[in-house]
């Protein structure tokens, strides 16, 4: 019996040793923001998690994101102490309207939401600027999530914040999309129905912030010592500062003051995310930054409060104005401490199922893609849209975000041409891309460098020099400096690289960071097409 107890103890312990080395394997190997002595590092997603909103749930963090046409969207995030996040799945697998979102819609879609926990059930609020705020529900944040409700229609209604009062009121604050709406710069509350899902109609705006918070916006509503509280980003997305209102009354009338600006740190416009704070006591903030072609990367930040009113970041002076750290004491979440953990870059293609990191540019179809058990995923050869100028209407686009402002990113891959005019490759795709494009003509294989700036304004596809390529199985690289610099690279036996074509800058897509994944199209439509397996991807330093 002794025996049988030693020999359960050793194989669990192996068993647990085997986990922890498969979890450390799937970690990212550019970004880590644990820095494995109790501190971290900002940014803590060096990827592009626009609009983080976040909360506690018992001893779990959970943490959603803007996705605008990125699907699926409305990422889910999981973690323990605030720092190591995962990513373990999507609230909305496909947009709506189908007719609408079946087609690329840069920039539209899902806009800032905002997660809640309410009587067991998780919520998520989320605005699309063109129809109004709608919400969707689950038990669990790892799904299923209902199918989306519109709570209040409105063009222009965006950044939607829900509160459900102690007496079982409930009140929901938003903002307005100048775009959309033709007013700006100002928020407004509304009482809702108890269960969340209805608003009313007795609007009352809160603040006009025209004069001294240009562009107020993204409101978070919190509840503390009797004040109502709306954490509100003013004065634009990549040169603002974080306000917070408080008041007596749902209301108002709301004093203001802003909590955090840059300072004299090295983060362009810190603001607009989530007050958490932990099982402790602690509190905390977690907001973006924007970084253009990489995105709105994830920061967090120390949180105190002063009589009654939030200071955010390292205040220095003691003017209740705080300013970004770097580097700080990781969160107190009680005695315990977990691995590290990191969202997924890198990806085998062994499992059926298509990895949590890959979105598409519109809702999907099967006819774009399937995973297989054959250790690699399979991407068709899609026709080209009507009157296609470039890949900026392009919807099936295989992307993941950049994972950081370094990286190396190599595929292998065998391109099943079945036709000519079909083509295939590695892109980094933003309003400005480039792409390793390799492409059957006349029944041979080239390989060229083909780039695109202002696709959004019908720029028109340079390209380099055609490579002739012998065999349908070749690799790709892409190698990512900081400030976006890309140069692009290719092996046809894994092992030695030759450049391809010239340097390439990344830039920004529309309200996104530049992506970096997959295309396979082709020419023409018939009733077949050719294919690319794609064996692996890895993102390595």
């Amino acid at each position: 019996m002794k025996f049988f107890k030693i020999t359960s103890l050793f194989l669990c312990s192996i068993l647990m040793q085997n986990l922890v080395a498969q979890e450390n394997k799937n970690n990212s190997n550019v970004w880590v923001a644990d820095q494995g002595d109790g501190t971290y590092k900002n940014p803590i997603l060096y990827a592009d998690y626009s609009d983080p909103d976040a909360i506690r749930v018992g001893d779990d963090y959970y943490m959603t994101a803007s996705s605008f046409n990125c699907i699926p969207g409305l990422p889910i995030l999981h973690s323990k102490d605030l720092v190591n996040w995962k990513l373990i799945g999507y609230a909305l697998s496909k947009q709506k309207p189908l007719e609408v979102y079946n087609k690329v819609q840069h920039g539209n879609g899902v806009w800032a939401p905002c997660i809640r926990f309410h009587k067991n059930e998780f919520y998520i609020y989320y605005p699309d600027p063109d129809f109004g705020i709608y919400v969707v529900k689950a038990k669990k944040a790892q799904g299923p999530w209902s199918e989306p409700v519109m709570v209040k229609e409105g063009k222009g209604l965006i950044d939607p914040t829900p509160l459900w009062d102690e007496d079982g009121k409930a009140y929901l604050g938003y903002a307005f999309a100048g775009s959309r709406a033709g007013i700006k710069s100002a928020l407004a509350v509304c009482t809702m129905n108890p269960d969340g899902l209805s608003a009313n109609n007795d609007d009352v705006m809160i603040i006009d912030g025209h004069q001294d918070e240009p562009t107020i916006e993204g409101p978070k509503f919190y509840k503390r010592n009797g004040y109502y509280y709306i954490f509100a980003p003013a004065g634009g997305v990549a040169t603002g500062w974080q306000t917070v209102m408080r008041s007596k009354n749902v209301f108002g009338p709301y004093e203001k003051r802003k909590v955090m600006d840059q300072g004299k740190s090295v983060v362009n416009g810190p603001h607009q995310g989530a007050w958490v704070q932990t099982q402790t006591g602690e509190d905390w903030f977690i907001h973006f930054q924007d970084q253009f072609a990489y995105g709105r990367v994830v920061h967090l930040q120390p949180m105190k409060w002063q009589n009654d009113w939030p200071v955010i970041g390292n205040d220095e002076d003691k003017d209740g104005v705080g300013e970004p750290v770097m580097m700080y004491k990781k969160p107190n979440v009680g005695k315990k401490t977990f691995p590290v953990v990191t969202p997924p870059e890198s990806d085998e293609f062994n499992s059926p199922k298509l990895g949590l990191q890959w979105q598409w540019h519109a809702n999907p179809q099967i006819t774009w893609g399937l995973p297989t058990t054959m250790g690699y995923y399979n991407l068709s050869c899609i026709p080209v849209p009507k009157d296609y100028n470039n890949l900026f209407d392009v919807p099936n686009l295989l992307l993941q975000k950049l994972p950081a402002n370094e990286f190396t990113a190599t595929t292998k891959m065998t391109f099943n041409s079945r036709f000519d005019g079909e083509f295939t490759g590695l892109v980094i795709m933003g309003l400005d891309y480039s792409f390793l494009c390799l492409k059957q003509d006349e029944g041979k294989l080239f390989l060229s460098q083909k780039t695109t700036l202002k696709s959004d304004k019908k720029g028109v596809e340079s390209e380099s020099k055609r490579i002739a390529i012998a065999n349908k199985t070749i690799f790709l690289q892409v190698k990512v400096k900081a400030g976006g610099i890309c140069n692009f690279f290719y092996s046809e036996d894994g092992e030695k690289f030759y450049p391809v074509g010239e340097s390439f800058t990344a830039k920004e897509g529309k309200w996104i960071g530049a992506k970096i994944g997959f295309l396979a199209l082709r020419e023409g439509i018939i009733n077949d097409a050719g294919s690319v397996a794609i064996d692996w991807f890895r993102i390595t330093k």
